[in-house]
């Protein structure tokens, strides 16, 4: 079973973070600007929440706030799981599930060192999969190598 570890080591380490005070406007153009769907947030270097466009689009957009006016903080998610680096992937599935979540940061100690997403997940249970499709078409190719043919009457 793939691990969290594996995961980050295919798409990397890179955090985007935001602090608790920003503005909701900010974290939503760092979003845009980043090509992501969610920024850990830190009040200095301790993480208390998670911002994303569900966040932003319940918390603000649909009650009428205004996003120049509205702090991270009064709308980021702070009922957060999060996960080791030897956490395997179907765990990771499992919180996301559970807590209804499409993100989760990874943590060695106190120590934010990564974030996946489901997306990410998904892509290594489809690489996994493939992996195991190539061993057995290699196993079923090398044991019709080695039966012998039958003669034909």
């Amino acid at each position: 079973m793939k691990t969290v570890r594996e995961v980050l080591e295919h798409k990397g380490h890179r955090v985007w973070t935001i602090d608790a005070d920003a503005r909701v406007l900010d974290a939503i153009a760092q979003m845009a600007a980043k090509d992501v769907g969610a920024l850990v947030v830190l009040e200095g270097a301790r993480l208390v929440g998670l911002i994303s466009e569900r966040e932003y689009t319940r918390g603000v957009s649909l009650i009428g706030r205004s996003a120049q006016d509205t702090r991270v903080r009064d709308i980021m998610r702070t009922r957060l799981p999060a996960v080791g680096l030897e956490t395997d992937i179907d765990t990771c599935m499992t919180l996301m599930t559970d807590y209804r979540i499409r993100h989760l940061p990874v943590m060695r100690g106190v120590e934010l060192v990564g974030i996946i997403s489901i997306g990410d997940l998904v892509a290594a249970i489809i690489s996994g999969q493939q992996q195991m499709i190539e061993r057995l078409e290699h196993f079923i190719a090398s044991r019709m190598v080695r039966q012998p043919t039958s003669p034909r009457v």
